[in-house]
């Protein structure tokens, strides 16, 4: 049967990073410009005029792969205003061409996403998605995390393969710099530091 996977979360929270790596797979027909350019705007992702306008749904030539792949971000920026998914919508249109739908809700890190989305967007919106959750849960969502596939990589893309039943090429070298290195900043000490080295040791000492 003919698959559209959905990935979707908030801005900033993988939707470039998980769309390339489920591009790269040979029998999914998803963002393929990804694979040769870093970045491009949502707006030039395949299915961006579909979220736009439902009744194009029809006339995509679904026939042309098994399994299909689009990302979405929420809200994501239509001539730049804030827009909001129609996701039922869009979902309903698809399944009524006879094209079986599964979801897949990312994540990353929530500090992570308000440093980023104050940044880019000049406010933070991933608790506006977090109100939107509970529409989208009646799919039965797989979540993706960011800060996962890059720690354990093909292992967690296997799992993330079998769990969505969906193919997933398991190419690391897309997840070997991590987009979350930038945020991160050492520390000089954390006031629990001497009871936890304190606690080792005798553990240690204890054998």
């Amino acid at each position: 049967m003919m698959t559209l996977l959905i990935i979707t979360g908030p801005q900033g929270s993988g939707n470039h990073l998980f769309s390339k790596i489920f591009a790269e797979h040979p029998d999914v027909n998803g963002w393929a410009e990804l694979r040769d350019t870093y970045w491009v705007g949502h707006d030039q992702e395949p299915f961006a005029d579909m979220w736009r306008d439902h009744k194009l749904v029809k006339l995509y030539p679904w026939h042309t792969s098994q399994y299909h792949v689009t990302s979405i971000s929420c809200p994501y920026r239509d001539n730049g205003d804030d827009t909001w998914p129609a996701y039922q919508q869009f979902i309903s249109a698809v399944q009524e061409v006879g094209v079986e739908v599964k979801l897949a809700i990312i994540g990353r890190d929530q500090n992570i996403l308000a440093y980023q989305e104050q940044r880019l967007r000049d406010r933070v919106t991933y608790t506006e998605f977090l109100t939107r959750l509970p529409d989208l849960t009646q799919y039965n969502p797989v979540f993706l995390s960011q800060e996962l596939a890059y720690l354990y990589k093909e292992d967690y893309l296997r799992q993330v393969s079998a769990m969505l039943d969906f193919p997933i090429a398991y190419n690391a070298s897309i997840l070997a710099s991590d987009a979350n290195a930038k945020y991160m900043q050492p520390i000089d000490g954390n006031w629990l530091d001497p009871l936890i080295k304190q606690a080792s040791s005798k553990h240690t000492n204890d054998k």
